[in-house]
């Protein structure tokens, strides 16, 4: 691995953008599951607001990880997808969930041990 200089990490910068409750779980569900509509994505999400849910859709947007397509007709139809540029962030998403999963046994492995000592 190249040596980096800590001054210009990246990581920042990609966080920024993935950061929140709600953007990488978005994310996963049109990467894994293809285009929604907004009520969709809504339904896939307890808890999420719609006001949330719309802030989070409009700052992927403003990435352009996440395509946004307006339909002309009444009542309007609105679909999200994955931008190809988005699914860029497929790998990341991929080794951060894979990662969570481990650490997830890892620390209850460490309470199991405590509670039978």
């Amino acid at each position: 691995m190249e040596e980096r200089q800590v001054e210009l990490c990246r990581v920042e910068d990609a966080l920024s953008i993935l950061v929140g409750k709600w953007k990488p779980i978005i994310l996963l569900h049109l990467l894994h599951e293809g285009t929604h509509r907004f009520n969709e994505l809504k339904r896939k999400l307890p808890g999420i607001t719609q006001k949330m849910l719309t802030k989070q859709l409009r700052e992927l947007e403003a990435e352009d990880i996440v395509e946004r397509t307006v339909f002309p007709q009444v009542p309007p139809k609105v679909e999200y997808s994955i931008s190809e540029y988005g699914q860029t962030l497929e790998p990341i998403l991929e080794a951060m969930h894979e990662w969570g999963t481990n650490h997830t046994l890892r620390k209850r492995q460490i309470e199991q041990n405590k509670d039978e000592q």
